[in-house]
Parts: structure tokens; C-alpha cells; sequence
């Protein structure tokens, strides 16, 4: 079960350069039910999720670049490209911090993965946390690969 939380961001945090950086692809093989392979800096990856909005069941499974190659040649769009940076929070919670790419520039979000519903529930974000869309399904990256950033015109 994936627990987590997805917030906007009023602004990057200080002491971003000294944190540790994934460079991702992600392509969706299926947007309803969510399949997805992802690329993360030389490892790859094959996921499955369920529906819900904070908690929701996640299987993921590593595969081989080749099979990553042969499975993005079925991908319903073309792969999402974004930045991704491994950011400490108080309570040994990592924020992970997307600056997404190409025609999604200018999007940040931040997610942070909880252990249990309570956690999530009572957790304080930091001040440069913004506005939370854990429960807006616009902001999840599978519809952002298909509409675009929410309120932008494409």
C-alpha cells in the first residue's frame, strides 16, 4: 500500500544542490488501470497502481532496459521527463521533489510517503510546501502526461 501526500510548491527549498538527484522517464503502457515503466537514473522499473487518492495498493517490479525499451514502444504517449530531488524532512521523511520537463516546464510538485494513514494525516509541511492536491487528480502524473498541467493552456 502506497501512503503519501502531493503538495505544490511556493518556492524551492535551500540546500537543494546538496541533495541527492533522480533524472526520470516515465511512459504509461495503460492511464485506467494505471501501468507504468519508468526509467530512474540507470535503473527501471515496472508499476501498477490501484485506485484511491492518498493510499492506494502499488506493485512495482524492476525490469531490464531492454524490456523497459520494448514495453515504452506500446506506451499510450510520449514519456514524461522530470527531475527528481531527495529532500530531508524533519521525523526522517524524504520529500520528493519533481521539476518536471519539456511540456510540463515550470511545474514543481512535492509528494512525501507516509507508513500509515495517521502519519499522513497529521503531518505539518514545511513552509515551502504549497497548496495540497493529494486529492486532485489532475495533478497525478498520469493525467498530467495526457492533459498537461492543470489551468495551462496546451
Amino acid at each position: 500500500m502506497e501512503i503519501e501526500r502531493k503538495f505544490l510548491i511556493k518556492r524551492l527549498p535551500c540546500g537543494l544542490e546538496s541533495c541527492p538527484v533522480l533524472q526520470l522517464s516515465q511512459a504509461y503502457i495503460s492511464t485506467d488501470p494505471v501501468i507504468r515503466i519508468r526509467k530512474s537514473n540507470d535503473d527501471f522499473y515496472l508499476t501498477m497502481k490501484g485506485e484511491g487518492t492518498v493510499a492506494r495498493e502499488e506493485h512495482e517490479m524492476r525490469i531490464t532496459g531492454p524490456q523497459y525499451e520494448k514495453l515504452l514502444a506500446k506506451a499510450e504517449s510520449a514519456p514524461l521527463e522530470k527531475t527528481r530531488y531527495l529532500v530531508p524532512l524533519e521525523g526522517g521523511l524524504t520529500a520528493e521533489l519533481d521539476v518536471y520537463h519539456g511540456a510540463l516546464a515550470g511545474l514543481a510538485t512535492v509528494e512525501v510517503e507516509f507508513e500509515s494513514l495517521e502519519d499522513a494525516e497529521n503531518f505539518a509541511p514545511p513552509e515551502w510546501f504549497g497548496k495540497d492536491v493529494s486529492a486532485d487528480l489532475r495533478y497525478r502524473n498520469n493525467n498530467l502526461v495526457r492533459y498537461g498541467t492543470p489551468g495551462k493552456e496546451t
